[in-house]
């Protein structure tokens, strides 16, 4: 954003700027006037309307409220100079703003007391909203989370990422089936919180060839990119609000369209098609999040989306900068930071590259200075196919020009790789951007091209350099460290879990929303009887509307009194969805033949999405249906054993769980998950962990002891080294229970109507070559459920864990995580805004 948004002012001592600020007053009144001013002249409705023009009216009014103090904020970011960090990442999962701009301005009591008295409901206001389709999981609402704490905390960092029309899908549940439907977040219109920008503008090529020529005067080497096609990139702000302080970031979000829309002498020839297929060809990058790749196509819409976001981005910090200081990049690197969240956006790279030289002229070595000074990487995954390649054939053909620049990058590298280990051949193409096979790694590409790379939790940022990244640890040991993962107490207490935030602010006071680490003086909480007897009736109330909106969407009736069992997350092999499914068919079975002494009910909760072209993904989400579903009907369980699947997750579903949720499982293959941030969530909410002590999951078990963190399961390097010996049917053969258990999976009794259909996950699960271990770890993952149940009949005993899980998350905090970013990589200082109307 190149100047202020909007109202942008030249002073606050303005006689008019002095009416504006009285006339956008944050009490009850002057909300209330202008919700009724907008809903009856914007928008032409009355009380009376559909609740979504009520909800639009009082978004436009809160979004009044955030404009004064987002250009003053903007005035105070460009007023100086100032070094700045710019966070790309492919996914923003914000969810719902209604709820975290009331938190953010301090007006939920003003603003809920003006809709009350008007004879509205804010809740139901709140509900209208739709989950902004921005991201999908983890990586997005860690993005989101980053942004949040950067505003709370006043530092100069803006967000990129993409304006999809739909988010991934809506999944619906058939016959327990996961269907996928369109996710049209925006079909009611414009999101009510973004500002378009268009006067800021930039344009992405794609295809056609290059030319490259001397300049007979100078000698120099210039290069032309002849592109065939050309898209133009439209800017959408959406701010960003800190905590009560007057500070708000944004989050700019590429739209992209044709640089004609409508081909008019196409159309006046009848080829009305053809007349707007530049139109829908440019529209189709931002149209979805994450297309389908199982097809060429889909790899290449992929690949645009990506260079989409990072040229856009590039361009736009680089034009920023040249209307500043002119053409002059000898101190850009000095002022600039790009933290790609993830391999997505490693295009930056070579686009930097791209932009400096063939637009600026700037030597090779000159223009490569600065962009390994002012990238730094984030990698997310230990996991070999999410570390992104594409075909060479494929970007060399859609991006000539970019693919010229990654060939010459990779070829200078590998002359550094040469001088290191000159004899080491094999070593050489382990560390190659361009592989042997013809694929481009992109993972590669962000190392070399970055100063910094860092793993999302301490176990993370050891494999990384000791296992997919290894070869490049050892050449730049000093590029590589790891930042623990955080999510916002803000939200994920605050705003989702509002009598536990009245609860903590009455011990505490209300300083630990900022300063998360003041929950621990909760330890001597957990010692007063009357202090744990609320916290577990704040539970029962969170378990009772969890428990509600179970039985409206799955028809399952969950009881407050049972265990919480929680597993929320995207379905995939290696989160191990199918462990746990075992372990439920396990308990069933002990029920269906009489044993059950000593039992502590349990309810089972399932959520999370499967990518749609991931069909065992698909199958284990129709296994845990089926399952539920015998469950539920067969007299024999009643109130013992439930077992839900929850579809449609997303950010808002998750505020309604993790203040319900008591066991919390963090399961995965050892070795596979990064971080998680899902599982401090639900800490945060003062649920125990079942876990394998994998990603930040073992920092968890750290922070809260063993007697808080039911663990279980190999470690990495016993994982490592069954691999070579992994015998499934000897461990099925030497343990009853799992035998049982995949015995009645066999037999079809969960699937009566097509025995056969579970025979491929049956037979994975008994592949000596399953890479992710399942029944390795069912006897130890058995043994630490009943010991969660066991705890959990000690109701005292129970609360004192629970509490003790809230008091020892603020480590978790993200707003730890961006302190340590901005410590060892952006080096930033906080924004003194001016005017401001903090709370």
């Amino acid at each position: 954003m190149d100047e202020a948004p909007a109202v942008a002012a030249s002073g606050g001592s303005n006689h008019w700027l002095e009416r504006i600020v009285r006339r956008t007053g944050r009490d009850a009144p002057a909300l209330q006037e202008d919700f009724l001013g907008y809903l009856y002249k914007r928008l032409g409705r009355s009380l009376t309307a559909e609740p979504f023009y009520q909800f639009r009216a009082f978004a436009y009014t809160l979004a009044d409220r955030l404009m004064l103090d987002w250009q003053r904020t903007w005035n105070a970011y460009h007023g100086t100079a100032r070094r700045k960090a710019f966070f790309v990442s492919m996914e923003f999962l914000i969810g719902r703003s209604l709820g975290n701009a009331l938190l953010n301005l301090g007006v939920e009591e003003d603003g809920r007391r003006a809709l009350e008295e008007l004879g509205q409901a804010l809740d139901r206001l709140e509900a209208v909203e739709p989950d902004a389709g921005l991201g999908n999981g983890g990586l997005g609402r860690l993005a989101a989370c980053m942004l949040d704490s950067c505003a709370t905390q006043r530092l100069p960092v803006l967000g990129y990422g993409l304006r999809y029309n739909y988010g991934m899908f809506r999944q619906i549940i058939r016959d327990g089936w996961q269907i996928e439907e369109p996710d049209h977040w925006l079909k009611n219109g414009a999101f009510p919180w973004e500002t378009p920008r268009p006067e800021y503008t930039r344009t992405v090529r794609f295809g056609g060839r290059t030319h490259h020529y001397v300049d007979p005067h100078t000698g120099w080497l210039y290069v032309h990119w002849d592109h065939d096609e050309e898209v133009q990139a439209v800017p959408y702000d959406v701010p960003i609000p800190g905590y009560r302080n007057g500070y708000v970031a944004t989050l700019r979000l590429w739209s992209s369209s044709a640089s004609e829309e409508f081909n008019l002498s196409k159309f006046n020839e009848g080829d009305y098609y053809e007349a707007v297929d530049a139109k829908n060809a440019a529209e189709n990058i931002t149209l979805v999040l994450y297309p389908n790749d199982a097809s060429e196509s889909g790899k290449e819409l992929r690949l645009r989306q990506h260079y989409f976001l990072a040229s856009a981005s590039a361009q736009d910090v680089v034009q920023q900068w040249v209307a500043a200081n002119g053409p002059d990049f000898k101190r850009f690197a000095e002022f600039h930071v790009f933290q790609i969240n993830d391999t997505h956006p490693s295009f930056i790279v070579p686009e930097l590259m791209r932009i400096f030289i063939d637009e600026y002229h700037l030597g090779w070595e000159e223009a490569w200075g600065i962009v390994t000074h002012c990238v730094a990487y984030t990698n997310h995954t230990l996991l070999p196919e999410a570390l992104e390649t594409w075909p060479a054939a494929m970007v060399q053909r859609v991006l000539p020009r970019v693919y010229e620049i990654i060939a010459e990058i990779d070829r200078r590298f590998a002359l550094l790789v040469h001088a290191k280990w000159p004899n080491e051949p094999e070593r050489h193409e382990r560390m190659a951007i361009l592989s042997a096979d013809g694929q481009v790694r992109m993972a590669h590409l962000a190392v070399v091209g970055s100063f910094s790379v860092n793993g999302v939790s301490a176990l993370h940022g050891k494999l990384l350099v000791s296992t997919v990244l290894r070869d490049h640890a050892e050449l730049w040991p000093q590029k590589f460290h790891a930042k623990t993962n955080g999510v916002t107490p803000r939200r994920w207490i605050a705003r989702c879990n509002p009598q536990l935030r009245a609860l903590l602010d009455e011990a505490l006071g209300p300083a630990w929303i900022t300063d998360a680490s003041q929950l621990h003086a909760l330890e001597d909480c957990a010692e007063q009887a009357e202090f744990r007897r609320r916290w577990h009736e704040i539970k029962r109330h969170n378990k009772e509307r969890l428990a509600e909106r179970v039985l409206r969407t799955t028809g399952i009736e969950f009881s407050p009194d049972a265990l919480f069992d929680v597993q929320v997350k995207r379905i995939h092999e290696y989160k191990r969805q199918l462990l746990n499914v075992l372990h439920v068919i396990h308990l069933y079975d002990r029920i269906k033949r009489g044993d059950a002494a000593d039992w502590t009910p349990r309810c089972v909760l399932f959520a999370g999405k499967a990518a749609p072209g991931y069909a065992m993904a698909k199958k284990i989400v129709k296994l845990i249906n089926d399952v539920a579903r015998i469950v539920a009907l067969d007299p024999d369980v009643g109130s013992l054993l439930k077992v839900a699947f929850l579809p449609d997750y997303d950010v808002s579903i998750l505020e309604c769980i993790a203040p319900a949720a008591e066991l919390s499982e963090q399961i995965p293959t050892i070795g596979k998950e990064a971080s998680g941030t899902g599982n401090m969530k639900l800490m945060m909410n003062g649920a125990l962990t079942i876990g394998t002590l994998d990603g930040a999951n073992l920092e968890i078990y750290e922070a809260v002891g063993s007697e808080a963190f039911f663990a279980f399961g190999l470690s990495v390097e016993e994982a490592n080294a069954l691999r070579a010996r992994y015998d499934p049917q000897r461990l099925i053969a030497e343990d009853e229970d799992l035998r049982r258990a995949l015995a009645l999976l066999e037999s079809g009794h969960f699937n009566p109507f097509d025995p056969r259909l579970y025979d491929d996950v049956l037979a994975a699960l008994k592949n000596p070559q399953d890479p992710w271990l399942v029944l390795a770890d069912f006897r130890a993952y058995a043994e630490a459920q009943c010991c969660a149940a066991q705890t959990y009949r000690d109701t005292e005993r129970w609360t004192r864990l629970s509490i003790r899980n809230t008091a020892r998350s603020g480590i978790f905090s993200v707003d730890r995580t961006v302190r340590e970013y901005n410590e060892t990589v952006w080096h930033l200082h906080p924004v003194e805004v001016e005017g401001g109307t903090a709370r």
